[in-house]
């Protein structure tokens, strides 16, 4: 049974829709921020710990602060559930290990081991929003007494800033493929998001791009024509990527995207 079905009012519905969008647009922009750190690690240390600053910023400034106000408002309310007591005790000793491993990826030295300890915290990150989406919300959204529209009422680090999600619109037109501007680099990154939930697809895809310094370009492998998602880079970046395609099917679309 979904958190949707169980929640007492439409309010609250909604309430719990935005906060499970907002959850994977924070797992799908790590998840591209981390698999271009892992792909520079060893290619180019220089650029990795471009790579790195970018991912800490990151988590600095929208993983943390969505963790910390949590505590103050979805586990506040959790706690007084009795059922629900143990489980946020074990929410905030991960949070605590979140924290550890974005402190890890801020002091690490090699660059391979940035890479590990970047993975290790997209790995507990994931794990830990299936649980806020699977355990938590449901049991706030079922409980009579507790309104989530107005305990999460305009916090923006727990509903996001109204950015699009990873759902593909249908926005005004892309950079096309245009190839100008391509990287003469031979060993792009490259970013495979064919096995990527639909749901991160699209923000997984933001990260990397975040992550990419001007004058390279990243490679991405999708599993069908991504028109709708060029849209959207192009609507948050006017101009910003070139665009090509190497590959158009039928198993996968290749594109460079170069960042101007």
């Amino acid at each position: 049974m979904s958190t949707l079905t169980l929640a007492s009012d439409p309010e609250d519905a909604a309430a719990v829709e935005a906060v499970e969008a907002h959850h994977a647009q924070l797992a799908g922009e790590l998840a591209g921020r981390v698999a271009m750190l892992i792909a520079a690690a060893d290619r180019d240390p220089a650029e990795a710990d471009e790579i790195r600053s970018g991912l800490v910023a990151f988590c600095d400034r929208d993983l943390l602060p969505h963790a910390v106000a949590e505590e103050s408002t979805l586990y506040a309310a959790a706690r007084d559930l009795p059922e629900a007591r143990l489980l946020v005790d074990g929410m905030l000793a991960e949070h605590r290990r979140l924290t550890a491993l974005v402190d890890a990826v801020r002091g690490a030295g090699p660059a391979v081991r940035a890479a590990a300890d970047g993975r290790a915290l997209q790995v507990l990150f994931e794990e830990h929003l299936d649980k806020e989406n699977n355990l938590i919300l449901p049991l706030l959204a079922g409980a009579p007494d507790i309104s989530l529209a107005d305990l999460l009422g305009g916090m923006h680090e727990l509903l996001g800033g109204g950015e699009e999600s990873g759902g593909e619109s249908s926005g005004a037109g892309c950079g096309g493929t245009c190839g100008c501007g391509g990287s003469d680099d031979a060993d792009v990154p490259e970013l495979d998001v064919r096995e990527v939930p639909h749901a991160l697809r699209h923000a997984t895809v933001f990260g990397a791009l975040g992550a990419v310094p001007a004058g390279r370009a990243m490679l991405l492998v999708a599993p069908h024509d991504p028109l709708p998602l060029l849209r959207q880079i192009e609507d948050r970046h006017p101009g910003v990527f070139s665009v090509e395609y190497q590959q158009r099917g039928p198993e996968a679309w290749r594109l460079l995207l170069t960042h101007r």
